[in-house]
């Protein structure tokens, strides 16, 4: 039988309006959150009561509440509505940038920074997507608004040591204050209101799935490793920026160091996504990516590198960090169960927030103790952790996710039909949730017979 991928049709409109609306809120918050990553710890010092430990608290305490709060205020989007939870993270985001920005000393930019991360918008903008937009391009949404993130992170390296040289640390945080405001009017005026919400269970945290999520031990290894992956990178930043002052690059010019680093980085990566996507060594490319930053953050502690050898170590690092940026989402969409992907990705983010404040917490507490080069070592030991915790990890199976509409009908019709796309061939799990009038698969695209799946599915 001739086998054909289903079509994808072409987003609507108010789809793309969606995308793009949805996209520019994350990015803008993002691009807020991120601004101070590559400035804070040179400015910081001149701020009242500021120690090494309280910079590094400042830095990574919005982690802390956006770790516990992302999933509650996206389970609250389910009660009371995407917007509505969505407007009150970004009145909350720009407000803590005005406490921030008016604070007087170190203890009121952490509150300011604490109060940036409580408003804790990334579940209810997921589902909100998955409200606005159909099955079949919803992978694309989300991909865009995913995009967004690597986008701010650049535009903040890039941008952040001029802003910080220009406008200095208060100006900063009310330029993200009117970022969160520029949030706020997208959400009003591009995105569209969705007719009727649902809990979409490839989108968002499902509080029944919550357990069996948090059993399943290769996804406990995969968000042990992005939190250790942003601690690492929140770490880094506290004592990056002195490294380059100190090879005698003004603080006010070190884009001109990141900006080049993070092309070539992105450049370096492609050969190893398309020998892990592609070639089906993912594996591999991941214990490899991990070896290396182990490698280049022990360079950094043993090597005495100037200016050259110190970039060069940057961009094998930014290689080895976007591309396990890169494949742990993926990772975990091809482990998690077919119908609890919005959880297992719910567990995942929580674990990456909370990464980025224990890497301002630890990684300020051994500057304060230890020194600056220390942290280069207790960042070496972290990802040497990692590895030895990623090693045993099973090879992932050659699937990727696919959410089809059935013809609904009681449970024991969706019992049979569950039963009838297990003997499809390509098709390695099913859910079927009459109630959704959704089926949830992993399937083997190489091998699937789309004609049948479509037929069988009555789609």
């Amino acid at each position: 039988m001739r086998r054909s991928g289903l079509p994808v049709p072409p987003m609507t409109g108010p789809e793309r309006r969606a995308a793009a609306g949805l996209a520019g809120i994350f990015g803008l918050r993002m691009l807020g959150l991120f601004l101070i990553l590559p400035v804070f710890a040179l400015y910081a010092p001149g701020v009242a009561g500021a120690t090494p430990l309280s910079i590094g608290i400042a830095v990574g305490a919005y982690g802390l509440t956006q770790a516990l709060l992302q999933i509650p205020f996206g389970m609250l989007s389910d009660r009371i509505g995407r917007k509505p939870v969505i407007f009150g993270g970004l009145v909350l985001f720009a407000l803590g940038s005005l406490v921030a920005a008016l604070a007087q000393d170190i203890e009121g930019i952490i509150v300011g920074r604490v109060l940036q991360g409580s408003g804790a918008i990334a579940a209810a903008v997921m589902a909100l997507a998955a409200d606005l937009t159909r099955e079949e391009v919803r992978t694309r949404a989300m991909a865009g608004i995913g995009m967004s993130i690597g986008v701010a992170f650049v535009l903040a390296l890039v941008a952040g040591p001029a802003l910080g040289h220009w406008i200095g640390l208060t100006g900063m945080f009310h330029l993200t204050a009117v970022l969160g405001l520029g949030g706020i009017l997208l959400l009003l005026l591009v995105v569209p209101t969705p007719e009727h919400s649902s809990v979409h269970r490839d989108a968002e945290p499902v509080a029944s799935q919550l357990g069996r999520v948090l059993k399943a031990r290769e996804l406990l290894r995969l968000d042990f490793g992005v939190l250790i992956l942003h601690m690492l990178m929140t770490s880094l930043f506290l004592v990056i920026p002195w490294s380059l002052k100190n090879q005698g690059l003004e603080a006010a010019h070190h884009w001109r160091l990141y900006l080049p680093v993070l092309l070539l980085s992105m450049v370096a990566m492609v050969p190893f996504i398309i020998q892990a996507e592609g070639k089906g060594r993912m594996k591999s490319v991941f214990l490899g990516s991990v070896s290396a930053l182990t490698l280049v953050l022990a360079g950094l502690y043993l090597l005495d590198a100037g200016l050259p050898l110190l970039a060069f170590l940057l961009v094998l690092f930014f290689t080895a960090f976007n591309l396990l940026e890169a494949s742990l989402p993926s990772l975990i969409a091809k482990l998690a169960p077919a119908d609890a992907k919005g959880t297992a990705m719910g567990v995942f983010a929580t674990s990456q927030f909370a990464g980025a404040f224990c890497g301002g917490l630890l990684g300020g507490w051994v500057h304060q103790n230890y020194g600056l080069d220390a942290v280069f070592l207790f960042c070496a030991a972290m990802a040497a952790v990692w590895l030895l915790a990623a090693w045993p990890m099973a090879s992932p199976r050659p699937v990727s996710n696919q959410v089809i509409r059935i013809d609904a009908g009681t449970q024991i019709d969706g019992i049979d039909l569950q039963g009838r796309l297990l003997e499809i061939p390509g098709v390695e799990e099913a859910v079927v949730a009459t109630d959704e009038g959704l089926a949830y698969l992993k399937v083997d695209k190489v091998r699937l017979d789309w004609a049948r799946l479509k037929y069988t599915a009555g789609a």
